[in-house]
């Protein structure tokens, strides 16, 4: 469905209008499907990416601050994701050995079985895309890249 149908607006100011308000549509229907996958496994969005940064680091170590920088919502609060990934046994937590102001962080075998557990649904869910062929989908990409290039 289109965009003007899905919010019921025939006319927008611009095409970048347009544009805009489809991307942030597109992104909060992506976000509440991705939800509806996760809510079994009583994961968040953000918890869910804190699970994958381990998984591909695992099995080295990382410091909370360097999860931060590879996190999707830059808003989240890193060091309470990791709590909160503790109290439910898919994290460690230990002192840095190179600096003891700083916590590494790994995955354990419990959060990598979930993750596989996740991955195969994932993996059913993302057909939802796939009326798009993969190189649409990297135009896609690409230009999604290049317009957070863009000077703001």
């Amino acid at each position: 469905m289109a965009i003007e149908q899905d919010i019921q607006q025939e006319v927008f100011k611009s095409s970048f209008t347009k544009a805009v308000v489809n991307i942030i549509y597109t992104s909060n229907w992506i976000s509440n499907k991705q939800l509806e996958v996760l809510k079994p496994f009583d994961l968040t969005l953000q918890q869910y990416n804190v699970l994958r940064i381990l998984r591909g680091q695992f099995p080295k170590p990382i410091t909370v601050n360097a999860i931060i920088e590879r996190m999707l919502d830059k808003m989240s609060n890193a060091s309470r994701l990791v709590d909160k990934l503790l109290a439910k046994g898919m994290v460690v937590r230990r002192e840095c050995p190179e600096d003891r102001r700083a916590v590494d962080v790994v995955i354990t075998q419990k959060g990598l079985d979930l993750l596989a557990e996740i991955d195969k649904i994932q993996q059913e869910w993302e057909s939802n895309f796939y009326n798009l062929c993969p190189e649409e989908a990297l135009q896609l990409s690409n230009l999604l890249d290049k317009m957070r290039n863009s000077k703001s």
